[in-house]
């Protein structure tokens, strides 16, 4: 079992930046993807920036703004947001792969005011 704590989140003014932790807390071996999903009221889950040991992947929205860090070594994944805007508040998800399966944070707020 892989368990996937998130923190982090909190409130912030638009132009704020805030930095985004997660940490596998058991079952970590062999975590391959580590990376973060975000959820707004009403909307889809959607990506915002997921690594390995090969590649980065951020979402449009993220690039430029958003970096995506990982301690492989402590299986911990951070997300350093800057310039943040209010269409980026969400409830922020780590996400990790093991074995070819997904797992998922419980979620940490993330609420950018005008």
């Amino acid at each position: 079992q892989v368990q996937l704590v998130e923190s982090g989140g909190g409130l912030v003014q638009s132009g704020g930046s805030l930095r985004l932790s997660c940490v596998a807390s058991r079952g970590a071996l062999l975590i391959y993807d580590m990376g973060w999903y975000r959820q707004a009221p009403g909307k889809e889950r959607e990506l915002v920036a997921v690594m390995n040991y090969r590649e980065t992947t951020y979402a449009d929205s993220a690039k430029g703004r958003f970096t995506i860090s990982r301690d492989s070594a402590k299986n911990e994944v951070y997300l350093q947001m800057e310039n943040l805007e209010p269409e980026d508040t969400a409830v922020y998800y780590c996400y990790a792969t093991q074995w070819n399966r997904d797992y998922w944070g419980q979620g940490t707020q993330v609420t950018v005011s005008s």
